[in-house]
C-alpha cells in the first residue's frame, strides 16, 4: 500500500506540476538558470566518461575478437551500436541520476525544511509548477544534446585508443562505423534519453518536495531519490527496448 501511496501522490504532482506559470517572465528566468544547473554543468562529466568509455568498449571488442577470421572492422561496428543503442543513453542517465537527481532532492527538500515552499504558498503561488516544471523542461530540452555529444565522443575515445594500443586500423574502425548504419538506432536513443530525463527531473523533485523534518531527512531522500530514479530508468529501459527495437 505505500508504494501505491507514493504512486498516487506522484502522479497528484505531475497534475500540479503541469499547470499554465503564472508569470512568465520569472519562469523563464528560472529555465534558464535551470539549464546552466542541470544542463551546461553536466558537460563536462558525460564528455570524460564518454570518451573513456569508447575506449574501453573498443579494446574490450578487439581483445575478444582476436581471431584472423572475423573482419577487424566489425570491432568498429560493435562499438558504435554498443554507445548509440545501450551506453550513451542508459549508462548517462544513471550518472546524472546520481549527480543531478540529489541536486534536485537537497535544493527543493531544503526548501521544504526551511519552510520556503510554505512562504511561496501562502503567496499564492504555485510551488510544484515554480520549483519542478523548469527542471523538466530544461532536462528534456538539454540531455539529448548531452547523450549526442556523449556518443560522438564516445565514438572518437574508441578509435583514439584502437589506434593509440594499435588494436585496429583507423580505416577499419570508420568502415564499422559506417557497416549497416540504422538512423532509427538514433532515434531510439534520442526516446530513451527524453524519457529519462522526464524521470530524472520529476522523482527527485517527489522526494524532495515531500520531504518532512530536518537536514538529515533531506540526506536520506537524496539517496531513496537517486536509488529510485535508477531503478526507474533501468525498468524503462528494458521495456521501451522491447516496445521500440522488437
Amino acid at each position: 500500500m505505500n508504494y501505491l501511496e507514493h504512486t498516487g501522490k506522484y502522479f497528484i504532482m505531475l497534475k500540479q506540476v503541469f499547470r499554465k506559470p503564472q508569470k512568465w517572465s520569472i519562469f523563464k528566468g528560472m529555465l534558464f538558470r535551470e539549464i546552466e544547473d542541470i544542463g551546461i554543468n553536466s558537460i563536462g562529466i558525460t564528455a570524460f566518461i564518454s570518451f573513456f568509455v569508447g575506449g574501453v568498449v573498443v579494446i574490450q571488442m578487439a581483445l575478444n575478437l582476436e581471431n584472423p577470421f572475423i573482419p577487424r572492422y566489425l570491432i568498429g561496428y560493435a562499438t558504435r551500436m554498443s554507445l548509440v543503442l545501450e551506453f550513451s543513453p542508459t549508462l548517462m542517465s544513471i550518472i546524472l541520476a546520481g549527480k543531478v537527481g540529489s541536486y534536485i532532492t537537497s535544493s527543493i527538500g531544503t526548501m521544504r525544511v526551511t519552510e520556503q515552499i510554505d512562504a511561496l504558498e501562502v503567496m499564492g503561488v504555485n510551488s510544484l509548477n515554480y520549483l519542478v516544471l523548469p527542471k523538466i523542461i530544461a532536462s528534456i530540452i538539454f540531455y539529448p544534446l548531452v547523450v549526442t555529444l556523449g556518443i560522438f565522443l564516445g565514438i572518437y575515445g574508441g578509435m583514439v585508443a584502437g589506434v593509440l594500443t594499435d588494436l585496429i586500423s583507423m580505416q577499419d574502425y570508420i568502415t564499422g562505423l559506417r557497416t549497416d548504419l540504422d538512423p532509427f538506432h538514433f532515434t531510439y536513443s534520442m526516446i530513451k534519453t527524453v524519457v529519462f530525463a522526464f524521470v530524472i527531473a520529476t522523482i527527485p523533485a517527489y522526494h524532495g518536495y515531500y520531504v518532512s523534518g530536518g537536514s538529515l531527512e533531506v540526506g536520506r531522500a537524496s539517496t531513496k531519490a537517486v536509488v529510485w530514479t535508477s531503478v526507474v530508468i533501468i525498468v524503462l529501459n528494458y521495456f521501451l527496448t522491447q516496445m521500440l527495437l522488437s
